[in-house]
Order: structure tokens, then sequence, then C-alpha cells
């Protein structure tokens, strides 16, 4: 079987809390299982003590917290079923490649309450391990769907009641003069290029977030961040 290596306290925690894919190994430091209850009680999977640099070893990387797994391979959710939904709010990403984006975007989903992130099949990140750090094990709660072709997806699932709004510096409506009451499409650019003309295009509007500052832009993290929470308030 393939395993995926999720790495941290609170990405593992949540792949166990979500229960949508198996944990297969589960790996501890010492400290980390003096300071986590939940390690200590685990029923029915084994944890294996090992030393701080052996969990480096397994995971690449420091920032592992002293708690390494290897789980069955993230399932993808479908796009188009999580679009036909009622009043469906998905943040869509066009070629969005960092991992540490795409995870807190996905960790602003989740706390928004939206029902999915949408990233196209090619030149954008998907699920790994450093997304699943990045997201705090978000990632196992929210669907995160790949398509093909982010315009032609946003086209076919375009109707009345689902609207597709475009992240846009240069648009006069303001991010909290849109309405997102319905259902709704958060359309984000990728971190440099921003959003590519096809896909623009293919949203029904557009907003922005006013600044008052200097600097013509905010990360992509944080502008999904503000548009999702923006969403969640005018739906309550």
């Amino acid at each position: 079987m393939t395993r995926e290596l999720v790495y941290g306290r609170r990405p593992v925690r949540e792949v166990l809390r979500a229960g949508k894919r198996q944990v297969l190994e589960l790996l501890a430091s010492e400290r980390a299982l003096a300071a986590e209850p939940w390690l200590r009680d685990m029923k029915g999977l084994r944890v294996h003590v090992r030393p701080e640099s052996a969990l480096t070893g397994e995971a690449g990387t420091r920032d592992h917290q002293g708690v390494v797994a290897f789980c069955e391979p993230y399932r993808y959710g479908d796009a188009h079923e999580l679009a036909a939904g009622d009043r469906p709010l998905i943040a869509c990403l066009d070629q969005v490649t960092d991992p540490h984006n795409l995870g807190a975007i996905c960790r602003s989903a989740e706390g928004a309450g939206a029902t999915a992130v949408v990233v196209p099949e090619h030149n954008a990140a998907r699920v790994t391990a450093a997304v699943c750090r990045a997201s705090a094990g978000a990632v196992e709660h929210v669907p995160v769907a790949v398509v093909v072709n982010l315009a032609r997806y946003l086209s076919e699932v375009r109707r009345g009641d689902l609207w597709a709004w475009a992240a846009a510096g240069d648009s006069p409506t303001a991010v909290w003069s849109a309405d997102f009451t319905g259902g709704t499409l958060l359309v984000f650019g990728s971190e440099g290029r921003g959003m590519r003309p096809g896909v623009r295009k293919a949203c029904d509007d557009a907003f922005s977030i006013p600044l008052a500052g200097r600097i013509e832009s905010l990360n992509v993290s944080v502008a999904a961040g503000i548009a999702l929470f923006e969403a969640a308030r005018q739906r309550r």
C-alpha cells in the first residue's frame, strides 16, 4: 500500500479525529508522548517511540514536533459534486504553488465553514505533508478537489444561484459590498502572476480588498482568509 507522510502534533491528531484515512504507522518522541495525552491514550494503534533525530530523518524536516505518521493516501473530493450542493462556498485557487499558502487557505476555509478548496491539476500545490502541517490538519476536514481546467470548471458549475467572484485589485466592488449570501465560488490568482485571463473571464464578477497602505496587494492566503470570513459573516 502507498503510504503518505504526515508530521506535526495537530496534523497527525486531525488525521485520527477525521477518520477519513487510516494511520498505518505512528512514531513519537518521548517528549511528545509526555506532552500529548492523546498519544498515550491510543487504542488499536501502537505508538513507536523514536529519538528526535530519527523522526527528523523520517520527516525530512525538523518541523515535526516529535510526531510522525504514515497514512493512507489523501482522498481528494469531487469538485463537481461539491459545487452541486445547497449554497456551496468554495475557494478556487488559480495555480497557487506555495504549499504554505495552500495550507493556510485550507485552514481559513475550514474555519469559515467553506464547502471545499479547488485547485487545478497542473502548476499548483497539492496536499502534501507540508500542506497538512501549514493547515494544522484542516485538510482532513475540508475537502480539496482537483480539476483539469479551472476556467472550464467555473463555466460548467456556475448557475443562477452559484456565482463565481474573482479577487481582483482593480475591481470597484469592495469585498464587503459583494454579495456572497448565495452559492459562492471565490477565485484567487497565483502568488506571482495573479489570475490568468481565461480564469478571470470565466467569473461572473470581481471584488477587491481596499488597502490603506502603500503595498499594492496582499498575500493570497491573507486575501482568501478575508474573503472567506466575509462570506461566512454574510451567510450567518
